[in-house]
């Protein structure tokens, strides 16, 4: 399977450890990762329009070194798979995602028509961190889930998509069991148990396959046993909701 994500560090966060699970069920996927920074749907719809090679391209949870653009990309190979997101602080807010999603959609399907699509629901900032408080004006990270969650539903229905990919759900349920921290910097995942849950969430749903024996654990920072049973888990259970 070749997965392509248009996204930002949010899509980087969840391919880190993507690769890796599959290859201990010994399935084959390889996920590539449109990389910038911070990047909205509106700077990707831009993009369509414009050679530069603004992306970095990741491979597999790797930077490759190499730049492209967005139309080289897409004709790169053919693809399984490709993910669409909107920046966090633009995604609980549905009407910040068009008219660009739907620009988007239109020329991934000219260009790469037996593509999946899926959507990529990113996740709600940390509990007492300026950007949920100050800069978006929650009061709890809930309220911000929430509107995410509805947002990506109304995106996926509206463009037909084949997926939702819900990490942000996965994020809610560990921390609705007993997982204290999940984020590094209050807003991107933990290297190590945050960015395997969204591995693992990506993969179930991708694939259909079962995670609880998945036997990958070579993680870039420690993540005990019992944390990895409650990713596993809280995995379950949230695909579960979805048919996968």
């Amino acid at each position: 399977m070749n997965i392509l994500s248009i996204g930002n560090s949010f899509s980087q966060d969840a391919q880190r450890y993507l690769h890796q699970i599959a290859k201990a069920d010994c399935e084959d996927i390889h996920c590539f990762n449109l990389y910038i920074g911070g990047c909205p749907l509106s700077f990707h719809h831009s993009n369509i329009h414009s050679e530069e090679r603004n992306y970095t391209l990741e491979m597999n949870g790797s930077s490759t070194g190499f730049n492209v653009s967005l139309t080289e990309a897409l004709l790169n190979r053919d693809w399984d798979v490709i993910t669409l997101q909107q920046v966090s602080t633009q995604s609980p807010n549905y009407k910040a995602y068009q008219p660009y999603l739907d620009g988007l959609v239109e020329y991934i399907r000219q260009l790469v028509p037996k593509a999946k699509l899926a959507v990529h629901q990113t996740w709600a900032y940390e509990q007492g961190s300026v950007r949920l408080h100050e800069e978006l004006g929650y009061g709890d990270y809930k309220q911000m889930l929430f509107d995410i969650i509805k947002a990506y539903q109304t995106a996926a229905e509206h463009i037909g998509a084949d997926y939702i990919i819900p990490s942000g759900e996965v994020f809610g349920a560990m921390l609705e069991n007993g997982i204290e921290k999940i984020h590094r910097d209050t807003f991107h995942a933990s290297l190590g148990l945050g960015r395997y849950a969204l591995g693992l969430i990506w993969y179930k749903i991708l694939t259909g396959n079962d995670v609880l024996e998945n036997t990958f654990c070579d993680f870039d920072e420690e993540v005990s046993a019992e944390q990895i049973a409650i990713a596993k888990k809280c995995v379950n259970e949230v695909a579960n909701r979805y048919g996968a």
